[in-house]
């Protein structure tokens, strides 16, 4: 670890983030082209072959970035990082001949390997800088997350280009040997350009790398993963059948929706950094938490419209009915006036509702003949509640939570290299295990959840739920700490060696 900045540090910090940048592009590749192939008949694959297909990338790209993170941490990042981007250019290449599901489920895997960009990513760039410079510099590295939404926005339409608007489909085919291109130059530019350099610890044993792994904290800060990283990259892609199910937009527009929730998130990470530098990681963590709360449960209320009794008309003494409108009943000479039924019967999509709306009326239970007793009741009353949950609405608060994740992926991976500054490779190698699951597991889970709710916005309870449970153990961990510890050792947490190897 560096005592001061240079300008090899920034000139790694530029490649490295340029890199990872492609690499995550080429990991969510699957959203967009097995969408493609499917939509226009290309194959005949069913909703379970597709859910596979695009989790396939992610789960390859999770799984091995704990070994990644090791081989940085003993080889260091530069033949690392530059071999994994000629080797995912192989499979990406191949890609283009796959003829079935199994072909290109296992050529999926391999190209898949590029989410472990990440992994290494972080535990070379962690090494070229000093304590007070590295929320920032992960954080700006970080920002290649973006890459999701550079193939979001622009696959389409390299889609359409190739193919002639779908009148030559083959010429798919095209796009992953386009991608195999950018990843085989990016790796020959990597190599050239960048310096090799390994942290202090790079000669321990295997063992003696995984040691961290048995802390709580590890385990924790993958907790926070899991909700900041992988929930990220499940909504990235779960955004898309979102918008054209419940609010109904053509399958581009809910892609552009989709991409304005990525981009954000990959680039403020870099702010996130910053904060994690300045205020410390575990306030920022605190404040990323509590937000998810909060707009997660904003983001539990559905498009949903509530029916319940309201109040009647009660006749006044015995008599016969003369007169039924939908604005009066007559009983004898006893004239009763009847709330009417308004036109807007349905939920307005054009107009902005931000609280829930409430509408009265009430229904006639009497014909003109009718004889009725005193108390008697004439007319029904109606409660009609309903919730809009607007789409612009809606759109504003997803691409603020998904920015709010974004400072809190800063924050996380500012935490590691404070708590583990010799095994940073190791520790965000695991973390990023933790994080890269959730964007496998996320949209299985959601789609169990839509299942056997009926409820789209099931997958916000979830992330109400998760986001507690992170906010709790992150609140009972510093109230364990300030107990243990003197009360201003809290406030230097972050940037304090003493903690390194403590156990919660």
């Amino acid at each position: 670890m560096e005592k001061n900045v240079t300008s090899k540090a920034h000139k790694t910090l530029f490649f490295n983030t340029l890199a990872f940048t492609i690499c995550f592009a080429a990991w969510m590749l699957n959203g967009v082209l097995v969408t493609f192939l499917v939509d226009n008949q290309v194959f005949d694959w069913g909703p379970v072959e597709i859910g596979w297909l695009m989790g396939i990338p992610v789960l390859a790209g999770s799984v091995f970035r704990l070994p990644a993170g090791m081989l940085t941490d003993k080889f260091g990042g530069k033949p690392v990082f530059g071999g994994l981007l000629l080797f995912s250019a192989v499979p990406m290449f191949f890609l283009s001949y796959a003829n079935d599901f199994y072909s290109y489920a296992v050529l999926s895997f391999l190209f898949g390997l590029t989410g472990i960009s990440f992994a290494i990513g972080i535990a070379y760039t962690s090494v070229w800088y000093p304590k007070n410079w590295q929320g920032r510099a992960l954080g700006i590295f970080g920002a290649g997350n973006a890459g999701a939404a550079l193939t979001t926005l622009f696959a389409p339409t390299l889609l359409n280009y190739l193919t002639d608007n779908g009148t030559t489909l083959d010429n798919w085919r095209s796009l992953p040997v386009i991608y195999a291109a950018v990843l085989l130059f990016m790796g020959i530019v990597f190599l050239i350009f960048t310096e090799n350099k390994k942290p202090a610890s790079n000669n321990k044993t295997i063992k003696q790398l995984l040691l961290p792994l048995k802390d709580i904290k590890v385990w924790r800060f993958g907790l926070y993963y899991f909700l900041v990283f992988g929930c990220f990259v499940a909504f990235s892609q779960w955004l898309v059948p979102y918008f054209v199910n419940v609010y109904y937009l053509p399958l581009v527009t809910a892609g552009i929706f989709a991409s304005l929730f990525s981009f954000p998130s990959g680039v403020i990470r870099a702010l996130g950094g910053w904060m994690s530098d300045k205020w410390g990681a575990r306030k920022v963590m605190f404040f990323v938490l509590a937000a998810s709360v909060v707009i997660s449960l904003m983001l539990t209320v559905p498009r949903m419209e509530i029916y319940s009794p309201g109040q009647g008309i009660m006749n006044k003494r015995s008599g016969t009915v003369e007169k039924v409108t939908d604005s009066l009943i007559m009983v004898d000479d006893v004239e009763y006036p009847v709330i009417s039924k308004s036109a807007k019967n349905e939920i307005v999509d054009d107009e902005l509702l931000i609280f829930p709306t409430k509408e009265v009326w009430q229904e006639p239970v009497v014909e003109v003949g009718d004889k009725v007793a005193k108390k008697e009741l004439l007319a029904k009353g109606v409660t009609r509640i309903y919730f809009q949950a607007n789409v612009w609405i809606f759109a504003v608060l997803v691409i603020l939570i998904g920015s709010i994740w974004g400072i809190g992926k800063a924050g996380v991976y500012k935490l590691i290299p404070d708590h583990f500054p010799n095994e940073v490779g190791v520790v965000g190698g695991m973390v990023g295990v933790l994080g890269g699951l959730g964007g496998f597991f996320g949209p299985i889970i959601f789609g169990y959840l839509l299942e056997g709710t009926g409820l789209w916005t099931s997958c916000w309870m979830f992330m109400f739920i998760l986001s507690a449970a992170c906010l709790v153990w992150l609140h009972l961990s510093t109230k364990k700490l300030m107990e243990s510890e003197a009360p201003d050792v809290l406030e230097h947490i972050d940037m304090s060696p003493k903690h390194n190897v403590q156990s919660e």
